[in-house]
């Protein structure tokens, strides 16, 4: 894309940025909340665009001036200041546009929400069950390193460890937490000796991690009138008041039939909340589903979508190797990765998703 064009695309954005301004401080919008946040998100995507747009205009423009004095100067001096100006800014236009074209594709919706994440044990019986267990410390350091608030809203202990399902929300104020967790989504498959085999010999064992983007107040017109509500003895850990107050709440969606329940906290209200949160974030998940899917019948490397019945990570614990079979991606330093640092594979496939979204765009 010639440069022209690429800025004529960033600067015809400015018209509906100012219009965006204008309407978020009219009446009419703050008397509307649907619209005044659907305004605000609009505002808020645009607003780096465009100020990446203006830097990249102000750095051609001082090229154009310094390629001026060179054809008019005659000033040897300002020739030389212009020829050094021109060397130090010519090689920072490529990885500028490239991230212009990037930011001008058209971005998932809701990378930018907070996300639910729900972990089973699959194949392997108890060992799956430890595995599930070792995959949620992973996120659960990961999270802390980010500065993530992590909430458990359900989960139902393995009889060896670690967890047969195990579901939380987790949320940031500062980021969107989905579109970085959103490539979790799959089939994690561990190879190693389990804890319950006697004659070492090596088991591989497998666990479900889904990741749904967390549906806002105004994401999904979900009813009370529309939910069966049924409240019982919570049976997890917390101590004899917890198991004899009907503290745990089970939410019914009568028209899907979709059921979550929450009994992590003491009071039933706090319970009640998160577990009509999630209700609703499985009820918004039913529809982007569809977009996923849309996404994977374009994207070879499947990164980012919901099928999550691929297999897309093994973790190899013999030869202490972790392999995301999405990208060919592999990290010989297994401790490292399940303590949390699982950064550099989310890079590379942010990479990768990036690289099929350019060449969508081109073709």
């Amino acid at each position: 894309m010639a440069a022209s064009t690429l800025l004529e695309k960033v600067l015809s954005l400015q018209d509906k940025f100012q219009s965006l301004q204008e309407q978020l401080s009219s009446p009419e919008a703050m008397a509307d909340m649907n619209k005044f946040v659907q305004l605000n998100k609009d505002y808020k995507q645009l607003e780096p665009i465009i100020k990446a747009g203006l830097d990249y205009k102000k750095l051609l423009d001082n090229i154009a001036s310094a390629k001026d004095i060179l054809m008019n100067e005659k000033d040897e001096d300002l020739r030389a200041m212009a020829r050094e100006e021109i060397g130090e800014l010519e090689p920072q236009i490529p990885g500028i546009e490239e991230n212009l074209k990037l930011m001008l594709l058209p971005s998932d919706p809701d990378d930018n929400k907070n996300a639910m994440v729900e972990i089973r044990g699959g194949t392997g019986g108890d060992e799956a069950a430890i595995f599930a267990g070792d995959l949620f410390r992973m996120y659960q350091h990961f999270a802390e390193s980010r500065g993530w608030k992590l909430e458990i809203s359900e989960q139902a202990p393995g009889t060896s460890g670690g967890f047969k399902m195990i579901v939380f929300k987790l949320s940031s104020s500062t980021e969107g937490v989905y579109g970085i967790m959103k490539y979790e989504s799959g089939v994690h498959r561990v190879q190693r000796v389990p804890q319950t085999e006697t004659q070492g010999r090596i088991q591989t064992s497998a666990a479900s991690v889904a990741v749904f983007p967390e549906a806002g107040e105004f994401d999904v017109d979900l009813k009370w009138d529309d939910i069966r509500l049924d409240l019982f003895c919570s049976s997890g850990p917390g101590g004899q008041g917890v198991n004899t107050t009907y503290s745990a709440v089970r939410l019914t969606h009568i028209p899907t039939g979709l059921v979550v329940q929450c009994q992590e906290e003491r009071s039933q209200l706090k319970n009640k909340d998160r577990a009509f949160e999630e209700l609703r974030t499985r009820l918004y998940n039913l529809e982007h589903q569809k977009y996923l899917d849309e996404i994977a019948s374009k994207r070879k490397t499947m990164v980012s979508t919901g099928d999550r019945s691929a297999k897309i990570r093994t973790y190899n614990y013999p030869q202490g190797r972790v392999t995301d079979h999405r990208i060919g991606w592999s990290m010989y330093n297994l401790p490292v990765f399940m303590d949390g640092d699982i950064q550099e594979c989310i890079d590379q496939l942010q990479i990768a998703e990036n690289a099929e979204r350019l060449k969508e765009a081109g073709e």
